[in-house]
Formats: C-alpha cells, sequence, structure tokens
C-alpha cells in the first residue's frame, strides 16, 4: 500500500491543497513552504499515535486558526489520501470501499462520464480513498476528528437529521484496526522527547510491543506483581522503616488502618499499568563509559539513531513492503555517511518512503522522478513531481551531488568550469567586501553548478526550471553557432551572460588592472607550483606584457587542482569595486538585486494582515 494522493482543506498553513507521491518522495520547498505540515496531515488520515491524543486537534491546527466561520458555524479540516497499490489481504478487508482508479489522470473513473468503460484498461487500478474530519463541537466545547472511508458515499436522503450533522456525515468509520494493516510510521524531526521510547500508548515501544504477539497483557501484570512483591521491599531501608513506622502510628490515630505492618508501604509505582508506561525507561550503556544511563542521557545523535533503530525493528515485524514511512529531516545530528546509510536502508526496505530534508546526502539518494516540488500560489498549495523529460538519468547520476544541493537552493547559477565557480565565488565575496547593500550569493541561497563546459551550459536550463529555480547562466564566447535547441534552452535562463571573450582568463585579466596583475604576479610567484615555463622577474616584465603572462599563468595553473590559489588570488588583489572584473561583477550584482527584490515581496506578503485589501492603483 502507497499514499498516491492527499488532499488538504484548511490544516495549518494550508488553506486548500493537492500533493502527488510517488512509490518513493523526496518532499522539496523552501522553509515554512508546508513540508511539515504535509507529513502532519498524512499522521491525522493515517497515523494511530494521533488518535492517543486528547483532543487529536486544537485552535492551532486550522487555517489562520479560524475554526468558526463568519457566521459562527464549525470549519471543517478535512485530509482525503487516496492509497494505491494494496495487497491481497488489504483488498480483502477493503473490498467495499475501493474503486477504480486511473493512476495515469490521478482521478477515479466512475468520477469520469462512460469511465466505466475502461475499468480493465492500462494504468486502471483499485485504490482505496480515506477521509480525516475535524471540527469544533459546541455542544462538548471540545474539538473532534476521526477518519472514515470515503467510498460508498451514503445517501443522502436515506439519511436521519442526527447521522447528517455527525462528523463523517453516515460515513463509515476508518478504524485503529484498519490503520494498523495500512503500516503508517511516522518519524518526525527532533523526535527525540521522553514519550517516544517511553512505553506510553502509541510510542515506538509500546507499537513493538503490540506487534510482537500475544502476551502483552500477561507482561504488565507479571511486572506489577513484581514490584509489589520486591524482597526486600523499598520500604524495608532502614530510614523508611523508621518513618513507616511513625506514619502508621500517627495515622492510626485519626484512620482505622488494617491490623498488619503492612498497614503502610512504600512501592516503586502506583501499581497500575498506566503509571508504569508512563515511568518505565530505556537505559542504554555506550563506550567509553560502559554506565547504563537513561536514553535521554545520550547525545542527540545517539538518541535519533534509536528512534531509528527501533523503527527499522517496526519495520520488519510488519515485513517491510507493507510499511509507508514517513521521515522529517533525518540528517539532525547525523554525519554524513549516517545520513546516507539511514536514507539509503528506507528507500531500499520500505513499501514507500516519503521523506523531508536540507540534507544533499539524503537528497542525493533519491532519484529525479521522485522529487515532489512544494509551492504556493495565492491560497493554493501543491505538490507534483518534476517533469524529468528534462533531466537525463545519466546526467542526473553523474552529477547527483550537484543537483542535490540545486534542489535546495533559491536559484540556480550554471557556469562552465571550475575556474569559472572559483572566479564567481571569489568575486562574490569581494562584492560584500565592498558593498553594504550585497549579499554574497551563498546567503542569498544560489547555488553554483559547474556545467563542464561552455557547450553544456544551456542543457541544464530546463532541468533547473522544472525543479521551479530561478536559473541564471554564464558561459565563454564559442567560435562555433549553437544548436538550435541550445538556443531554445538558453531563453530559458532568467539572465544569460556570454562573455565577449573566448575564455575566462581573458576576461580576467583584461577587466582587472594593471596593479592587480603585477601585485597577483608578485604573490603566485613565490609558490612552489607557479609553472617554471612562465619566469617572472619584475624589474623585467613591462606593464604592457602583464596581462599576456597573468592569462598564461592562469591557463597553467586552471582546473580542480589549482583553481582556488591563483585565480582566487588574482581576485583577492582587487582593492576597490572598481577593480573587479566587470563581466562577472555585473552579473553578480543582477543576481543579487532581483532575489532581494524578491525577498522583500516575500516580506511584506508575509507582514500584511490576514485578508487585507490589495492596495489600489
Amino acid at each position: 500500500m502507497r499514499v498516491r494522493l492527499l488532499e488538504i482543506d484548511n490544516f495549518r498553513g494550508i488553506t486548500k491543497g493537492r500533493v502527488v507521491f510517488q512509490q518513493h518522495t523526496l518532499l522539496v520547498g523552501g522553509n515554512n513552504i508546508g513540508k511539515s505540515t504535509v507529513c502532519e496531515a498524512l499522521e491525522l488520515v493515517l497515523g494511530l499515535e494521533r488518535l492517543y491524543r486528547r483532543p487529536v486537534i486544537d485552535e492551532h491546527d486550522f487555517s489562520d486558526g479560524a475554526y468558526l466561520d463568519d457566521e459562527g458555524d464549525p470549519r471543517e479540516i478535512r485530509v482525503r489520501a487516496v492509497l494505491t497499490d494494496l495487497s491481497d489481504e488489504q483488498l480483502r478487508r477493503f473490498c467495499v470501499h475501493v474503486r477504480r482508479w486511473d493512476d495515469e489522470e490521478l482521478s477515479f473513473i466512475d468520477e469520469e462520464q462512460n469511465g466505466l468503460q475502461a475499468a480493465d484498461g492500462d494504468g486502471i487500478v483499485w485504490a482505496l480513498p480515506i477521509i480525516f474530519v475535524g471540527r469544533y463541537d459546541r455542544e462538548e466545547d471540545d474539538f473532534i476528528g476521526d477518519t472514515f472511508f470515503d467510498h460508498p458515499l451514503p445517501e443522502l436522503d436515506e439519511l436521519d437529521e442526527d447521522e447528517l450533522a455527525s462528523l463523517g456525515s453516515g460515513r463509515a468509520q476508518f478504524s485503529r484496526a484498519h490503520k494498523r494493516l495500512c503500516g503508517f510510521i511516522f518519524l518526525r524531526a527532533l523526535r527525540t522527547g521522553s514519550r517516544a521510547l517511553s512505553l506510553q500508548r502509541g510510542s515506538l515501544l509500546d507499537t513493538i510491543l503490540r506487534l510482537g504477539g500475544e502476551g502483552t497483557a500477561e507482561m504488565w501484570r507479571d511486572a506489577l506483581w513484581a514490584l509489589q512483591g520486591l524482597d526486600p521491599a523499598i520500604g524495608e531501608n532502614e530510614q523508611l522503616k523508621v518513618i513507616r513506622a511513625n506514619i502508621r502510628t500517627r495515622l492510626a490515630k485519626f484512620v482505622n488502618l488494617a491490623p498488619t505492618e503492612n498497614s503502610v508501604g512504600f512501592f516503586a509505582s502506583d501499581l497500575t499499568r498506566e503509571h508504569l508506561r508512563e515511568v518505565v525507561r530505556l537505559f542504554v550503556a555506550t563506550q567509553p563509559s560502559n554506565h547504563s544511563v537513561p536514553f535521554t542521557r545520550q547525545g542527540t545523535g545517539s538518541i535519533n539513531l534509536l528512534v531509528f533503530a527501533l523503527l527499522t525493528i517496526i519495520a520488519d515485524l510488519k515485513e517491510h513492503q507493507s510499511v509507508i514511512f514517513v521521515m522529517e529531516e533525518p540528517e539532525i545530528a547525523l554525519p554524513p555517511h549516517i545520513q546516507r546509510r539511514v536514507t539509503k536502508y528506507v528507500v531500499q526496505q520500505m513499501g514507500q518512503s516519503i521523506v523531508t530534508s536540507h540534507s544533499p546526502y539524503v537528497i542525493e539518494q533519491f532519484d529525479p522522478e521522485n522529487v515532489v516540488i512544494l509551492s504556493r500560489d495565492g491560497d493554493t498549495f501543491s505538490g507534483a513531481p518534476i517533469d524529468t523529460k528534462h533531466v537525463k538519468p545519466k546526467t542526473y547520476r553523474t552529477q547527483r551531488r550537484q543537483f542535490a544541493e540545486a534542489i535546495l537552493g533559491r536559484a540556480v547559477f550554471v557556469l562552465e568550469g571550475q575556474t569559472e565557480m572559483v572566479a564567481v565565488h571569489a568575486v562574490s565575496s569581494a562584492l560584500e567586501q565592498f558593498r553594504d547593500d550585497y549579499m554574497h550569493v551563498d546567503l542569498t541561497g544560489v547555488t553554483l553548478f559547474n556545467a563542464g563546459s561552455d557547450r553544456e551550459v544551456p542543457r541544464y536550463a530546463p532541468m533547473f526550471k522544472a525543479l521551479g529555480k530561478r536559473v541564471y547562466g554564464m558561459r565563454d564566447k564559442l567560435n562555433v553557432r549553437d544548436a538550435v535547441n541550445a538556443k531554445e534552452n538558453i531563453e530559458s535562463f532568467d539572465e544569460f551572460w556570454e562573455s565577449p571573450e573566448a575564455g575566462i582568463e581573458k576576461i580576467l585579466v583584461k577587466q582587472v588592472p594593471t596593479r592587480v596583475l603585477r601585485s597577483f604576479l608578485d604573490a603566485v610567484v613565490q609558490r612552489d607550483d607557479y609553472p617554471a615555463s612562465y619566469p617572472y622577474v619584475p624589474e623585467q616584465v613591462a606593464d604592457d606584457d602583464l596581462a599576456t603572462l597573468a592569462e598564461k599563468v592562469l591557463k597553467a595553473r586552471k582546473g580542480d587542482a589549482f583553481g582556488f590559489g591563483y585565480t582566487g588570488t588574482l581576485i583577492e588583489q582587487c582593492q576597490t569595486e572598481a577593480d573587479l572584473p566587470a563581466f562577472i561583477r555585473n552579473a553578480l550584482l543582477a543576481i543579487n538585486e532581483q532575489l532581494q527584490d524578491e525577498s522583500e515581496l516575500i516580506l511584506d506578503d508575509a507582514a500584511a494582515p490576514a485578508g487585507a485589501a490589495e492596495p489600489e492603483e
């Protein structure tokens, strides 16, 4: 079973939203776009833990906090999920409620004209629609919510007034037993509090107990008897015995106590299973101390891995492929290799994984067709897989790390090689130093992307546009004409700069002052890796010859091994903004202006009161 479609109404920051999921899905979007809200909505409709909360929802779960409409009537939170890839057992259990689903059109065929005629067509599968409904109950002065089968819908004329007014409006309840059959597991970000690893109802350990088979009731009974029959009892401590005797003597003057010494005693708990659930703690011993301590005393990374280990046990008990595994930001407090290991395990072993992340080490484990971009257009929220026709699998595999970083950025600046990458970064650092109104590309969220050559730069524009990014491009002047498709791709860039020179080195040496060139050569000639074939003796090289020599030195030491040491050193010699190469400087200033204007618009929209009228022209 897996979630194929999720529709959200009036939940948290989403007034109306629709998200399409793949078998494995990476949810991508900026901060506060709604990634966590999507995960919480999935838990509302599928999760067991939420059922143990009282109330299930509260005021802050309603969009804009408004649980009553303008007339004072309750507003409803609705989360509708469509589940596909049902197992034989699930089809048997839910046979009355499943419908034929067109997986390409993402719709039920019985909602289309003459759709039932295509019931056995390609891409038509069985699907289960379920819905969570929550609202404020005025009579109880409380919030209520539950999950229901969304099919078959009851005939309205067959329902009495009470049924129509009920939470499910006559729908059959999607019970706890049904949810257990779905195998939904949710690993929240920072899920390291005391409840996650306790034995409270709905916790991870409680879930393992329930899935592990029969005998849980006997376990609690035996534990309570063992605590009650401790030998020696806790109250046999000498100091406690004195206190116990004093209390019994004094209390007997006012209360008719049982005629035994045990009429007053001390025990380790309230001797109820509910209290044991609250107080029992998992202890863990880790190196180098090897001393067992409560799990909450472990480091954050160790706790996260402990939580993940328990989740894998649950997955094993549910036989892997039946699990819908939702995981928020698994990278917290974990080193890169563990991030990769955790994510790879989830993608390979779970029936469906839905992940949010800000880590390239996590993101690179997902194929491009599994990346779902979340976006907003006014009050409408949506999430859909990227258009993979612009992303060739081989290209994505070879550039996986760069793509992962680009997915996280606000914008992408496509450059033709490593020297250009270093030059742009260095000029951006210099501009940040020279101008108070300039922000470094790293801080504005611009990802620099190495295309590998000047002819490859245009091909990446449609790819990053498919990711919903602003895309900028820069390359050297070509000696040959672009192909037709390259010209079309160039038009996809938000801005595209082509150098007036054939080679980045020519731009660098022609667009900086002579004193910068001499200062650069004075600095690099001292290096052990200075190219001996281009000797530099300051007194013997005239100013007019500096550009030619500097260009040869830069070309001899370009690439990954020397790029920053030489190109970066040249830019570092610039003492004012005017000293910087104008071609790169002007491009960066244009990008900075566009992104800062966009940020101000976002901030202005966020600061505007909800429902405020638009200013008149």
